[in-house]
């Protein structure tokens, strides 16, 4: 049946329908029927709910429910921008022409299969393999590959990456397609991790180290933990024994035929996607993917690719973990059922039940975290995919010390409430609105999708048979669907979801503490048991109908303008003092972002205030606006989408949010709000105290956390508005400080500079601007912000201490002095420095040495407080390869001061830069963030543009950058800070 014909006969039987379902569905069931459900010994499985149970009146209306139905068993529209086909060997594409980025490509290249396998002697070589996939094929020996990418633009980490899961391996690469030739050879790269890679032994035994690095990188409390609780949740499935990291033993000792067996096995047309996305021709790709790809043969005798189940048990599987270094205690409990694929309208009908109810549910569970007294730090119910073909419903929550068994009571109970009483019609009507905004949101951005995006959409119909209609068909579809979901609908679809216990499964973790014990297997039973047994009042949703605005206010006007038409900027100077900002651009359809500032900041608090200065904002965001908890904000604003915030940083204050072209109305007006009429709720003080306690109760005993608290304590000399607060700190966090400090932030608008940016016109946004930003309060204040003294230490410091279980060592080496920020080319030079420095230590410490995963360079000149400087390279190793690592970074710096980088080294920066400003321009929020640092600094706007950036680029040379590198690292200021593995966690 033709899709369009489709939602006409959606309409009209629907339009005939709803009426005579209307009247059903006013109501949730009543008691008496949802006893009789939940005592039905049968365990409906999971599928497309039945249609509402009201017996046609007449003939004609069992018709049209019968035509209904039978509409609901076609097949879910595809996407009809998208090319699909199959190739002769079995190989499966996907082409798109897409113009986000303009002259750019997205590629993929999806592998249906992944460590779930491996054989026995392979654990952790599907991944291993993926990593060879960068290290030498029949095109590019050794890294080749990753250097010819970059030399051309293309980002390692960014624009080339791959990652490798249970049941698949993917590739991604994005390519420039102004260039014939770079493009093919984009699609040459794919060719040959398809059927080409080249596993030299040496390569081989180079890389064990940088997978065992990986590893390493992962160990952890909620690794060790997690190892130990999979097992229960995967109950006697091979998934249990197949995590995707692998083994160090057999990471480290596996034979080259075990990697390469893997990949000859497994790596094959049948079971292959690619995927091509961007700016391009489909027909000149179709007939480069049916001549290359086509050629590819699969084995004489290929190995069955199984499917591995999960087996069904009777009883309930409790896992109770606990961890010296766990931060939080968790609790989950899953009902796990067999997945069931989206294909036809039914189930696509089915998803969007299973929506509403999880979006039901969880604003809830949301509403109730925000309590005075908040029963866990987060909680979460809901249905979703887990792995493979397994499906769950899962109750969660997250908790401090000591009250795991009051947050799964609370989160058990409103699973309880949902299935006694059903979920309200204002909440479904309500959250129905929601979701049709956010489908036409995305349908008013079709041709503005980003070409990863929908890369990996297809990508994942390929893996998953996930369905993918175009954002308009998914509209249509939600247009027509949404309004013949009754409520009872949803309020049955529990039924279906939690079981009587089969198949059921707990799991608990938390510290290992004395003092603090997990509650035992028994305990979880007896409140499971309580819950269930409870008279349990109906949830009550609390509306407002008061308009956000009870009085419009009186606008104001533009005193000045002036155009910089260069960049295509208009500045505005209100009436009040306010200046703005505006770019219109054509970037997004459907997109307005802005942000503002102010001199300030809780700089200009003393110490003994700064605690309550640092929470003002974030405290005052959460209680809502005005009349209205947040709460009572979020249920009136449904259905539109803006989103407005207030900050309060160390040296300025601001606002920042973005909406849609027709809710920039609200927008403006949650802005006037924040300014005029803003709330300190003593509820949501209590409830954010009382979380942010928790979370610090137990926070030091992770040594990631300590190791950063501990860089702060040297680094910072222990500065007060440095490092992790504690849970002292909070008592010292007062709600009439708070009040003061915002409103004091926030009550002269006349040195606040507005930055708008998106689709809009000068005359549109004019209103909107005269009306509430015109009119914001002025005193006519000259601020500025304070030096709080935080400077990083002088001096060379070399600190060495221990701490945790793993075994790997945490390194920081931080380099520091003085700057002339104004120096613009000197900026841009420190800036190319950095990225020489990422490769050469990628290449030395990753590549040539196998010590590291990953290694972080960072850094950044600063104007204010100080024209000050820092770089920091910081990465972890094992223990052993401490030292090394150090003097390898070391010297590579060295080498950068003595001889400069050589002309390859900036080859690939320059053109990295260079095509990252050229995506960025394009970006709205690029030009939000550009535009609010050039009038902050008071810099000029014109040297955003590419012709003033480009000669930077073009002109850098080695000099340059070896005389930047002699600035930053010829200091007497450097801090080493090693945490070592050892001591272990005391209470």
């Amino acid at each position: 049946m033709n899709y369009k014909v489709l939602t006409i006969l959606f309409v009209f039987v629907l339009g005939a329908c709803t009426p005579k379902m209307a009247v059903q569905t006013s109501k949730s069931p009543s008691p008496d029927a949802q006893k009789e459900m939940m005592s039905s010994d049968s365990q409906p499985k999971l599928g497309p709910a039945p249609m509402p149970e009201k017996a046609p009146e007449d003939s004609a209306q069992q018709g049209q429910i019968a035509e209904m139905e039978q509409a609901l068993q076609q097949a879910i529209p595809m996407d009809p921008r998208v090319r699909m086909g199959t190739l002769a060997n079995g190989m499966h594409y996907y082409i798109q022409h897409n113009e986000k980025p303009e002259h750019r490509a997205e590629l993929r290249l999806a592998v249906a299969a992944g460590s779930i396998n491996e054989d026995d002697d392979q654990l952790g070589l599907a991944h291993f393999v993926e990593h060879m996939a960068f290290n030498g094929t029949k095109n590019f020996e050794k890294s080749e590959l990753v250097d010819y990418l970059q030399s051309v633009g293309t980002k390692f980490g960014p624009d080339l990456n791959a990652y490798t899961s249970f049941d698949e391996t993917v590739y991604m690469l994005q390519v420039r397609t102004d260039s014939q030739a770079l493009f093919d050879k984009g699609l040459l790269i794919l060719e040959d991790w398809a059927h080409e890679v080249s596993f030299e032994d040496e390569e081989i035994d180079k890389e064990r180290g940088v997978v065992e690095s990986e590893l390493r990188s992962g160990l952890s409390a909620d690794e060790r933990m997690r190892n130990e609780y999979l097992p229960v949740i995967f109950y006697e499935s091979k998934y249990a024994k197949r995590l995707p990291i692998g083994t160090r033993e057999i990471i480290n000792g596996a034979s080259y035929d075990a990697l390469k067996r893997f990949y000859r096995d497994w790596y094959r047309p049948d079971l292959m996607a690619v995927v091509v996305v961007g700016d391009i021709d489909p027909n000149e790709v179709e007939s480069v993917i049916k001549d290359r790809f086509g050629k590819i043969a699969n084995p004489d005798q290929p190995r069955e690719r199984e499917k591995f189940g999960f087996p069904d048990h009777k009883e309930t599987l409790v896992s109770i973990t606990k961890d010296e270094e766990a931060t939080f205690t968790t609790a989950r409990v899953m009902y796990k059922h067999d997945h069931k694929a989206v294909t036809d309208l039914a189930d696509y009908r089915q998803s969007l039940i299973q929506s509403l109810y999880n979006r039901m549910l969880n604003n809830r569970l949301d509403e109730l975290r925000r309590k005075a007294d908040p029963p866990f730090l987060f909680g979460y119910s809901g249905y979703g995919r887990e792995v493979g073909d397994l499906d769950s419903y899962t109750a969660y929550v997250s908790t401090g010390e000591g009250e795991v068994m009051k947050g799964l009571e609370a989160v058990l109970r409103e699973n309880r409430r949902v299935n006694l009483h059903g979920f309200t019609e204002t909440e479904m009507e309500r959250t129905k609105i929601e979701m049709l905004s956010e489908l036409e949101t995305s349908a008013k951005e079709e041709n503005k999708m980003e070409s990863g995006s929908l890369a990996m959409r297809y990508v994942y119909n390929f893996l998953n048979d996930n369905p993918v209609p175009s954002p308009t068909q998914r509209l249509q579809l939600g247009q027509a669907l949404l309004p013949t979901i009754s409520l009872e609908e949803v309020n049955r679809i529990a039924d279906q979801w939690i079981t009587d216990g089969s198949d059921r499964v707990i799991v608990i973790t938390g510290p290992d503490k004395e003092n603090v014990p997990l509650p035992t297997r028994e305990d979880i039973f007896a409140l499971v048991d309580k819950v269930d047994e409870e008279n349990i009042d109906p949830y009550v949703d609390e509306v407002s109908n008061v308009p956000l605005l009870s009085e419009m206010p009186t606008a104001g006007s533009i005193v000045s303008e002036h155009k910089i038409d260069e960049v295509g900027i208009t500045e505005w100077t209100l009436s009040n003092g306010v200046k703005v900002i505006l770019k219109p651009t054509d970037f997004q359809n459907d997109e307005i972002s802005f942000t503002a500032f102010s001199p300030g900041g809780t700089s200009i608090y003393p110490d003994d205030e700064y605690r309550s200065a640092s929470m003002a904002s974030y405290i005052t965001s959460q209680s809502g606006i005005a009349d209205f908890s947040l709460v009572q904000l979020e249920k009136m604003l449904a259905g539109k989408q803006v989103q407005v915030g207030p900050y309060i940083g160390e040296l300025e204050e601001g606002l920042q949010g973005f909406s849609t072209i027709k809710d920039q109305e609200s927008m403006f007006q949650l802005i006037y709000l924040y300014f005029t009429d803003p709330r300190t709720d003593p509820e949501t003080y209590e409830s954010l105290i009382t979380r942010q306690k928790q979370i610090l109760q137990n926070i030091h005993v992770n040594p990631n956390y300590y190791f950063r608290d501990k860089v702060n304590e040297v680094k910072y000399h222990n500065h007060l508005r440095r490092g992790i607060p504690t849970v002292e700190d909070m008592d010292q966090v007062s709600l009439d400080q708070i009040t003061q400090v915002y409103d004091d932030r926030f009550a002269d608008a006349s040195d606040f500079t507005f930055v708008f940016v998106g689709n809009f016109t000068t005359e549109s946004i004019r209103p909107w601007v005269e009306e509430y930003l015109a009119s914001l309060p002025s005193l006519d204040r000259k601020e500025t912000w304070k030096d709080v003294g935080a400077d990083i230490s002088e001096g060379k410091v070399n600190e060495r201490f221990s701490y945790g279980q793993a075994p790997k060592a945490q390194i920081e080496m931080t380099w520091s002095g003085d700057f002339d920020w104004d120096d613009k080319a000197a900026r841009y030079y420190f800036g190319s420095l950095l990225d020489v420095l990422r490769n050469k230590l990628r290449e030395s410490m990753r590549e040539d040495q196998g010590g590291v995963y990953g290694v972080g360079v960072s850094g950044s000149p600063s104007k204010y407080p100080k024209e000050k400087y820092s770089v920091t390279v910081s990465f972890n190793a094992e223990p052993d390869m401490v030292d090394t690592l150090i003097e390898t970074a070391k010297h590579d710096i060295l080498e950068v001061m003595k001889k400069g980088p050589t002309e390859e080294d900036l080859v690939k920066v320059r053109e990295v830069q260079r095509q990252e400003r050229i995506k960025n321009l394009k970006e709205n929020s690029f030009w939000v963030n550009s535009l609010k640092s050039y009038y902050q600094y008071g810099l000029d706007p014109e040297q955003i543009l590419m012709k003033n950036f480009e000669p930077y680029v073009k002109g850098l040379k080695p000099e340059d950058v070896q005389m930047m590198a002699n600035k930053v690292f010829d200091t007497d200021n450097y801090l080493e800070i090693v945490m070592m593995p050892g001591d272990k966690i005391k209470e």
